[in-house]
């Protein structure tokens, strides 16, 4: 029971973490149809000036300033960098989001170093939440769990029950007709990307003291997000989450996992020993191999169910 529990409150918190990296990205596609190569730049961006404004006027300041300068920069990437790239279709937009991703990277590390930055916990959440025999679980992870759900409650409430989620979905659907009556639809999409980039900054505020935050957390998450997106399914919010906690529970209960197929054909009797072939094959842990198993996943998502768990677009 101790190591089922703790397996999936730790593949939960992941799993949320995850969704908070690839709502953002999910919504900013859905709305605009822009694949942003540059999205966990802004996770980066979003730890990094956290932990600056953290380290002047305390954690719950940044909580709330370091998302929203993430949101403002992202709006002035879309307006001044982005949307004079519409008119010439999807790959240029592609090629500007990543060179972007690099052009962040290397900001990063002239203004903060490149080497880790002490962002720490804040101490009213340092410490286990409970214990359970042996094992506790820390406090903190359950605010990240906590934020995580009143992110996606409050994504849900303004796109389905708010005047703006309407003109938002009316300018994704018709946009012609949102013109007609008077709304700015470049303008709404600017505010839509810099919301979905609000949101990586989110993430980052939350997920840089709970991990690393460091020049290359951006490469370390930036493909398990789009791994995220596509099994979901292309621009689906519910999909998005599905697949975060799908993926978060299976790397976290892979990793506890230090069994093998030789571990296997030995309980069948069957002995394994150097001379027999695919030897090293055979003796590779599921652990060892938890870090492809969301590629893994991946590939026969795209093979069997192109369009994701809960997409609509192939």
């Amino acid at each position: 029971m101790e190591f089922t529990l703790f397996t999936m409150l730790n593949g939960i918190s992941y799993g949320l973490l995850l969704f908070m990296l690839s709502s953002g990205l999910t919504l900013i596609f859905s709305m605009m149809g822009v694949l942003n190569f540059a999205h966990a730049s802004f996770y980066m961006l979003g730890a990094y000036i956290a932990y600056t404004i953290s380290s002047v006027v305390g954690f719950w300041p940044a909580l709330v300033l370091a998302p929203v300068a993430v949101g403002l920069l992202g709006a002035l990437v879309e307006r001044y960098g982005l949307r004079p790239l519409h008119k010439f279709g999807h790959i240029p937009e592609l090629l500007f989001t990543f060179g972007l991703s690099f052009l962040i990277v290397e900001l990063v590390q002239l203004i903060w170093g490149r080497a880790a930055v002490q962002y720490a916990i804040p101490k009213q959440l340092d410490g286990p939440l409970f214990t359970l025999f042996s094992t506790s679980f820390p406090a903190y992870r359950a605010f990240m769990m906590l934020v995580a759900l009143a992110m996606l409650g409050a994504i849900w409430l303004v796109l389905t029950r708010t005047r703006v989620g309407l003109v938002i979905q009316a300018a994704l659907t018709h946009p012609e007709a949102a013109e007609a009556l008077g709304h700015n639809v470049p303008r709404i999409f600017m505010w839509v990307f810099g919301g979905g980039c609000a949101l990586a900054g989110l993430a980052g505020v939350i997920g840089g003291n709970a991990f690393v935050t460091e020049p290359a957390m951006a490469a370390t998450v930036g493909s398990i997000i789009f791994v995220v997106v596509v099994v979901g399914g292309m621009g689906s919010l519910a999909g998005a989450f599905a697949a975060s906690l799908l993926i978060g529970i299976m790397q976290t209960t892979a990793v506890a996992l230090d069994y093998s197929l030789a571990h296997l054909l030995g309980k069948l009797g069957l002995a394994v020993t150097p001379a027999t072939p695919a030897y090293a094959l055979l003796n590779v842990t599921i652990a060892q191999s938890s870090a492809i198993l969301p590629y893994l996943l991946l590939v026969l998502i795209l093979i069997f169910r192109p369009k994701g768990l809960m997409g609509t677009r192939e």
